[in-house]
Parts: C-alpha cells; structure tokens; sequence
C-alpha cells in the first residue's frame, strides 16, 4: 500500500498525513458500520468532512485517527458516522407523495382500517422535514378520533437533535402555504426574528429517535406506511434488499413503502408493487 501525500487543510493552515490505507481503511469502516458506499472519488470529501475531528482531539494524521476507531470508541464511531452522513432535505419535498397521501392513501385507511390508529414511520428523517411534512398532512385530512402516531428516525444523532427542537430559519419554510405556517409554526420576535418553531400540537404526534437501519429494530407492530427517501442510494445492491425484505417485514400487509426520485426496487426486491412515481404497495 503506498503512502498518500499530506492534504492541505485550508481552513486551519494545516495538513494532515492520508495515506492510502487510511483512506481505504475509513471506507470500509463507514461501509460495515451503517452500510454507506463510498468511492475513490469521495476522498476529498472524506478529509474535509473528518479534518475538523483531528484538530480536535489534536491528532496529526489519520492513522493515528483510525486507531481510535478500531479501538471500539462508541463516542467518536457516532462522531465519525455523523461527519459522513450528508443530510439534505425540505419541507413537503417531492410533493407527490403528500398529494397521494392526503386524496388517496389517508382516505382509504379511514375507510377500510378495523381500528382507527395510524402508524407511521420516516425512516432517515434528517432534520425533521419530512416527518413533520408527513405529519402535517395527514393531520389536515384524518377525521378527529383517531390515533396517529408518527416515528422519525437517523443514524446522525446531531440531526435527530436539530428535528426534535423544530426550529428553523424563515427561508426554509418560504413556499409553503400560509394556512398551514400559521396552524402549525410560531414565528419568532425580537431576538428569534427570521427563525419559525413547530407548534406542540404537531411536536405531539412525532417521537424522534436515534436509529442506525442495519442494526435491530426495537419498533414492535406494524407500519401502515413508510417513507425512505434518498437513503438507501448510499447502499450496496444487496444490502438494498436486506433493507427492503425487512421494511416489508414491518408493513401491515396492505402497507405502503415512499422511496426517493433517484431511487427503485426494481431488480433489488420483490416484495412490493410499483403504484405511482415512487410509490409502492406490499406485495408479499
């Protein structure tokens, strides 16, 4: 294995040995670790993205860096995983799926469910913009009387944290409409102006959880619908499938499964049927 040369880190001045088997090394961690593929053009990102952890705990080099996760470190394994996991996302994104939700799927669980309680679950809910676009939703077309409750999980710790505050600034929630901002968001005044917050009543139907998807899940019951969107494109084919055997394993069995626009289970699972543009019903 040859030795990489020391990478300039601009925002510090400094540089930090890389070599080759570090490199490699973290690949293979992060892949193990929560499933993420990352390729020989993701290096830079995988310095820039971890350099900051270096310089705190005054390392000079990645092996030495490496070591410390090899040595089982659970506080910085979540650190390092937290540094790699990208999270993009925003509200009502792909605004099919919440069309479909509030004039098809809704109206068909509270025609057909024997009980009325509606489980639901976000699965790689970032910084919460999803769940609580799931939540406001649905909370607009489901009759009073029944039980919602709404599981929003992500491997990055930090994000669960941003998505349990509810905070925000104004400009990402710019576009949505206003009955909705005013039913579900405060605006913030004096030293909080520019900034919105989610109103208990829809803080009350969400639980946020820390969730790393190739571990056990602790959920028991079954989900009547779930939305993983643009996580699994970080995933190995056959890791897909483990994933997608084990969502449909968690469906009720008429249960519905949302993935990204990138995304397909085509030639990954045949557990599920294609509905819609990224829209699939359990099959199996």
């Amino acid at each position: 294995m040859t030795q990489g040369s020391p990478v300039l880190d601009r925002s510090s001045k400094t540089s930090f040995n890389f070599s080759d088997r570090d490199f490699h090394f973290i690949v293979k961690f992060i892949g193990e670790h929560a499933g993420i593929v990352m390729s020989d053009a993701k290096r830079d990102l995988i310095y820039g993205r971890l350099a900051p952890r270096l310089r705190k705990l005054q390392l000079t080099n990645f092996s030495d860096y490496c070591n410390i996760l090899k040595s089982g470190d659970r506080e910085e394994i979540e650190l390092f995983t937290n540094a790699l996991t990208t999270n993009l996302t925003s509200f009502f994104r792909e605004q099919h799926h919440f069309d479909f939700l509030q004039k098809e799927l809704i109206p068909a669980l509270v025609k057909n469910k024997t009980s009325r309680t509606l489980r639901v679950w976000s699965a790689g809910c970032s910084t919460g913009e999803e769940p609580y676009s799931i939540a406001m939703a649905v909370s607009e077309v489901l009759p009073a009387g029944w039980d919602f409750r709404l599981l929003a999980t992500d491997l990055d710790s930090n994000v669960v944290n941003t998505a349990a505050q509810g905070i925000y600034k104004q400009e990402r929630v710019e576009g949505m409409k206003k009955p909705l901002l005013k039913r579900w968001f405060h605006r913030g005044t004096g030293s909080n102006e520019g900034m919105v917050k989610v109103r208990p009543e829809l803080k009350k139907f969400i639980s946020f959880k820390q969730l790393n998807l190739l571990s056990n899940w602790p959920m028991k019951g079954s989900f009547d619908f779930i939305f993983c969107r643009n996580v699994v494109i970080y995933f190995d084919k056959s890791t897909q499938a483990v994933l997608f055997d084990r969502f449909a394993q968690q469906l009720d069995p008429s249960g519905h499964l949302f993935i990204g626009h990138s995304e397909t289970l085509n030639n990954v699972s045949d557990r599920f049927s294609l509905i819609g543009n990224t829209i699939y019903h359990r099959a199996t």
